[in-house]
């Protein structure tokens, strides 16, 4: 079993940033996040591999980054310019992969993966 606890999430005014963070319980090579709005499906946000390679939703490429620090089993993910639309419940989500599994875990897999923290609500007021 892998335990994510998220953190990091809050309100602020459009165009502002937030940083969340995901400690896990192991390390994980597939993780990713996930966000979920009111009344929205989920929607994979960002995901990366053992390497470091990263995927984006095109709604937030160019203003959102995902990095880990594997030494702390930690996730992040940096928002910046952020607007009314992404306002979600924002979810660290990881799956038991291989290191080359890990390439190609994408943003779909991000939404269906085994394992999810509880979650942490970001609200961008514009």
């Amino acid at each position: 079993q892998v335990q994510l606890e998220e953190s990091g999430g809050g309100s602020v005014q459009a165009g502002g940033s937030l940083t969340l963070s995901c400690a896990a319980s192991q390390t994980t090579l597939c993780m990713g996040w996930f966000r979920q709005g009111p009344g929205k499906e989920r929607e994979g946000v960002a995901s990366i591999s053992y390497d470091a390679w990263t995927n984006y939703a095109v709604s937030v490429k160019g203003r959102f980054a995902i990095s880990k620090d594997s030494a702390k089993n930690t996730l992040y993910l940096q928002m910046n310019s952020l607007k009314a639309e992404d306002t979600a419940m924002y979810y660290c989500a990881a799956s038991l992969c291989s290191w080359y599994e890990s390439r190609d875990w994408g943003l779909d897999d991000v939404t269906h993966s085994t394992y999810k923290g509880q979650g942490t609500q970001v609200t961008v007021s514009s």
